[in-house]
C-alpha cells in the first residue's frame, strides 16, 4: 500500500469532525474528496490487515500477491499452496471485499475442508462471479460443498471443477444442485472419472437446466451407455452452446446417439469430438443427424480412425444440405485424396464459409487393396464357356493322361492360353497345386474348384449377413435406450422405460438405470414362448371379462410390459359362468385370481394351449390312453405272478 494509505490510518481524534459538527454543518451533502479517498483506502487496508490477523490465527504464512493486488477485480492464485488453512485465512478476507469478482484457487490442495470455507463465504459475498478450484482434490465430499454452495450462491456465473477425482454418484450433486440454478453459465468438469451412471446424471443436467451455455466435459470416460445417456439429455436441452467431449472413448456407440441428439438440438454451436474411437462408420451416423441440424458451426473430430471415406462424407453432407451452418471441420490426421480436394472445392463455392483442416493429400490411403480374384475360379470359369474339360486343356502336355505336369511346363502352358491370369496370379496357381514343392503341378486338384468355390461363395455370404445381423441389432439396441434415457429425462405423469425400471412420478425427470449394454433391448419374445410360466412371472396379461367374472390378474410390477387379450368370449362354450381363466387355460376360483401360479403346471402349461372346445377331447384321450396302459399291465402282472 502506499504511504498515503498508510498515514490515513493514524488520523488524530481531533481531526475526526464529531456528531455535533457533522449536524451543525450548513451542507451535510458537501464532502471534501480528499477524505473519501482516505475512507476508501481505509476499507482496502482493513480487507489486508483482516487477512494478516486471519492468517496469524490459523498459523500459515500471508500471500504477498493476494494483499498487492486487492485493487484488482482479478485474483488469480494458481500453484500458491494454500491448503485448507490457507483457503480458510483467504475466506475470511473475502467476506466484506467489493472488489474482486474472478478468483482462481487452482492446483492449491485445499481439499473439501478448504472448499467448505469458501461455501461459507460465499453466502455473504456476491461480487465473486467466476470461480476457479481446478485441482485441488475436493473428491465426493468437495462435490458435495460445491454442490450447497451452487445452491445457495446468486453471483456465480462461472466454475471450474477440473481434476478433482469426481466420480459416478458425485454427478448427481452437481445435476440436482443445477436443475433449480439456472445462473451458472459455464462449467468444467474435465478430468474427472466420470463413467456410465455418472453419464446419466448429465443427461439430466442437460435436460433438466435452463442456463448453462458452456460445458466441458473432457479427459472422463463416458462412453458406451453412458455416452448413449448423455446425448439423451443433450437432445430435450435448449440452452447449451459450447460442448467439449473429447477424450471420452465415445466409440460408434455413442456418434450414433449424438447424431440422433443433433437431428432435434437446435442451439449447439460447437462440439469437441477429438479423439474419441470413431472411425468411418461413426462419422456417417453423426453425419445423419448432421442432414437435419441447423445450428452447429465447429465441429472437431481430430485424432480419430477416420480415412478419406469418413471425410469425404462430412464435405458430402455440407454439400447435400443447403441450411447448413457448419464453418469448420477439424480432421488434421486425416490423409486425403485428390477426389476430395476436388468434392471440397465445388462445396466451397455453394458455402465459401466453409474451413476443414485436414492432414495433406495422399492419395494412397484412399486406394483399397484391389480383391484378387480366385485363379482355379478364372480357369473354371473359361472352361465353363468354352465347354472344355481339364484334360481337353491340359492333353497336349500330359501325354500320359496322369494329370501331372512339370511346373515349367505348367506356367507356359497357362501363359500361352488366353485364360485372363496375371503372373502374380499364375504364381498363387502354381503354390496351391504343388504344395509340397515335388516341381510337379497335379492339376487334379481343379476337378473339385467348382464345388468348393461354391460353398466358399455361400460361407461367404453366411458370414456377410450374420455381421450385417449383428450391427443391425446393436444399433437398434442403441435406439431403444437412447429413447429410453430421452423419456427418463423428459417429466411425464407416468412412463414406463423398460422392464423391471419404471417410476411413476409426476413431480421430476425420471431415473435412467444404468445396464450393461449387452441388456440393452426390451424383451422380445417368440410366440411360442409369449405366454410361459416364466414368462408371466415377468409380464402383465390382460385377460377379457370371461361372463361376469374376475379377470385373472397375475402378481407384478407396474414396470411390466402388458399384453393385450383379444375377445375370445363367443367362441368358448366350455367357459362355466363364475369361474375365471388362467393365460394357460386352466379354471379357476375367482378367489384364487391373484395368486401365483403352481410351479407343478409347468409341464403342462409351458405355452399357452388354444382356446377352443376341441381342448378337452384332447384330454379326455390322453387319460382313456392311460387306462388301457394300466389294464395292460395288469393283464401282464396276472399272467406272470412271479415276476
Amino acid at each position: 500500500m502506499s504511504i498515503h494509505a498508510f498515514e490515513s490510518l493514524c488520523l488524530k481524534d481531533d481531526d475526526c469532525p464529531s456528531p455535533s459538527q457533522l449536524q451543525d454543518s450548513d451542507d451535510e451533502f458537501d464532502i471534501d474528496p480528499e477524505s473519501d479517498e482516505n475512507e476508501k483506502n481505509n476499507k482496502e487496508m482493513s480487507t489486508a490487515e483482516v487477512y494478516m490477523q486471519a492468517c496469524k490465527l490459523v498459523g500459515v504464512v500471508p500471500v504477498s500477491y493476494f494483499i498487492r493486488n486487492l485493487d484488482s477485480p482479478t485474483m488469480i492464485l494458481t500453484h500458491h499452496g494454500l491448503g485448507p488453512l490457507g483457503c480458510k485465512a483467504l475466506a475470511i478476507a473475502l467476506v466484506t471485499d467489493m472488489h474482486i469478482t474472478t478468483l482462481g484457487l487452482g492446483d492449491n490442495h485445499i481439499q473439501a475442508e478448504g472448499a467448505k470455507y469458501l461455501v461459507e463465504m460465499l453466502r455473504a459475498n456476491f461480487t465473486i462471479q467466476h470461480l476457479d478450484l481446478s485441482a485441488n482434490h475436493l473428491k465426493s465430499a468437495g462435490a458435495e460443498y460445491v454442490a450447497k454452495m451452487l445452491l445457495d450462491n446468486i453471483s456465480l456465473k462461472s466454475i471450474k471443477l477440473s481434476g478433482n477425482r469426481f466420480i459416478d454418484d458425485d454427478a448427481k450433486y452437481f445435476a440436482d444442485a443445477l436443475s433449480t440454478n439456472s445462473r451458472i453459465k459455464e462449467l468444467d468438469l474435465s478430468h474427472n472419472e466420470f463413467r456410465a451412471t455418472g453419464g446419466e446424471h448429465l443427461g439430466q443436467l442437460l435436460a433438466n437446466n435452463e442456463g448453462l451455455e458452456v460445458l466441458d466435459l473432457s479427459w472422463n470416460h463416458l462412453r458406451m451407455k453412458g455416452a448413449v445417456a448423455f446425448c439423451a439429455g443433450l437432445k430435450v436441452n435448449i440452452m447449451l452452446k459450447h460442448l467439449d467431449l473429447s477424450w471420452n472413448g465415445f466409440g460408434n456407440e455413442g456418434a450414433l446417439a449424438m447424431g440422433e441428439a443433433l437431428k432435434f438440438n437446435n442451439t449447439l454451436v460447437y462440439l469437441n469430438l477429438n479423439n474419441n474411437r470413431l472411425t468411418n462408420e461413426g462419422v456417417s451416423m453423426l453425419c445423419k443427424g448432421l442432414e437435419f441440424n441447423d445450428t452447429l458451426r465447429v465441429l472437431l473430430l481430430a485424432y480419430n480412425s477416420l480415412t478419406v471415406e469418413g471425410a469425404l462424407a462430412l464435405v458430402h453432407v455440407v454439400k447435400n444440405t443447403p441450411k447448413t451452418a457448419l464453418e469448420e471441420i477439424n480432421i488434421c490426421n486425416v490423409l486425403v485424396n485428390e477426389n476430395f480436394v476436388h468434392l471440397l472445392e465445388v462445396t466451397c463455392q455453394e458455402h465459401p464459409g466453409l474451413d476443414v483442416h485436414y492432414g495433406g493429400v495422399g492419395g494412397f490411403i484412399a486406394k483399397k487393396p484391389p480383391k484378387r480374384v480366385d485363379p482355379m475360379k478364372v480357369i473354371q470359369d473359361y472352361l465353363d464357356q468354352r465347354k472344355l474339360r481339364l484334360w481337353d486343356f491340359f492333353r497336349n502336355i500330359d501325354k500320359d493322361g496322369t494329370m501331372r505336369v512339370p511346373v515349367a511346363d505348367f506356367r507356359k502352358a497357362v501363359q500361352q492360353s488366353s485364360i485372363p491370369l496375371d503372373r502374380y496370379q499364375i504364381e498363387e496357381l502354381i503354390q496351391r497345386l504343388d504344395r509340397d514343392r515335388t516341381g510337379m503341378v497335379d492339376y487334379r486338384g481343379l476337378a473339385d474348384t467348382r464345388k468348393q468355390m461354391m460353398r466358399d461363395h455361400r460361407r461367404q455370404l453366411k458370414k456377410v449377413e450374420s455381421r450385417q445381423k449383428k450391427e443391425k441389432q446393436k444399433s437398434d439396441r442403441i435406439l431403444k435406450t437412447f429413447q429410453s434415457a430421452v423419456e427418463a429425462v423428459t417429466p411425464r405423469s407416468s412412463m414406463v422405460i423398460s422392464p423391471g425400471a419404471a417410476k411413476e412420478d409426476s413431480s421430476g425427470p425420471q431415473h435412467f438405470s444404468a445396464t450393461p449394454l449387452s441388456s440393452w433391448h426390451h424383451i422380445v419374445m417368440s410366440n411360442s414362448s409369449r405366454y410361459s410360466v416364466t414368462n408371466l412371472s415377468n409380464e402383465h396379461v390382460h385377460l377379457p371379462m370371461l361372463a361376469g367374472s374376475t379377470p385373472y390378474r397375475p402378481t407384478s410390477s407396474s414396470a411390466m410390459r402388458s399384453y393385450s387379450q383379444p375377445n375370445l368370449l363367443d367362441d368358448s362354450p366350455r367357459f362355466t359362468p363364475g369361474k375365471s381363466i388362467s393365460a394357460q387355460g386352466v379354471h379357476s376360483d375367482p378367489e384364487m385370481g391373484h395368486s401365483k401360479l403352481s410351479p407343478t403346471t409347468n409341464s403342462l402349461t409351458r405355452s399357452r394351449p388354444a382356446l377352443n372346445a376341441k381342448q378337452p377331447a384332447v384330454k379326455v384321450k390322453t387319460k382313456k390312453v392311460k387306462k388301457k396302459k394300466q389294464k395292460k399291465r395288469a393283464d401282464e402282472d396276472s399272467k406272470n405272478p412271479v415276476k
